[in-house]
């Protein structure tokens, strides 16, 4: 019987790189995928006035993206024998505590050890071409390229393969993660 985690796949690198465009296209192709934590998070939070924001409130910012993947995690569960495609994951939360200056409490430590997905691991690298800022995504390209090579530490810190994405159209994208994860 197949694992959960052999068949939870990882999207994940710094902001801008064309990873939800990848998920989106993953989507559009028949499979599961899970919505991203980041975005999701400050939509809500800014729809309520709340103060888990990246830019009022790291660590709960933090606390709320760890929840998020933690519940996505057990909803792709449900998904019996499905790939999923995660857009970010619960290693991204200790990533992110990283990037910040922010001490990583031992119960996102334990989570990354625990929520385990699929050995190999696709990363976005930085494309400053399609980098580009929103009301969501305030980081510079500099904090993307931070952000980048903080998940790549992380991630292989945890035993994974990073599988670098081609900073090609999403077509192709598309066809290079099928081909690599064997459902092409």
């Amino acid at each position: 019987m197949q694992n959960d985690s052999d068949r939870f796949f990882v999207l994940t690198g710094g902001p801008g790189s064309g990873k939800t465009t990848l998920i989106e296209a993953l989507r559009r192709a028949g499979f599961a995928t899970s919505v991203e934590a980041g975005r999701g998070i400050i939509r809500d939070q800014s729809d309520i006035g709340g103060p888990a924001l990246p830019w009022r409130d790291r660590a709960l910012f933090a606390e709320l993206m760890l929840s998020w993947e933690m519940r996505s995690y057990q909803v792709a569960r449900e998904q019996t024998g499905r790939p999923v495609f995660f857009d970010r994951s619960v290693p991204d939360t200790l990533g992110y505590l990283r990037l910040s200056g922010l001490p990583v409490p031992q119960h996102v430590s334990s989570a990354a050890e625990r929520f385990r997905y699929n050995p190999r691991v696709f990363v976005a690298p930085p494309w400053p071409e399609i980098f580009a800022q929103d009301e969501e995504r305030k980081q510079t390209l500099e904090e993307a390229e931070r952000t980048y090579h903080m998940l790549v530490g992380v991630y292989t810190e945890l035993g994974y393969e990073l599988i670098p994405l081609p900073l090609a159209p999403v077509e192709e994208r598309l066809r290079f993660v099928l081909a690599e994860t064997g459902l092409a």
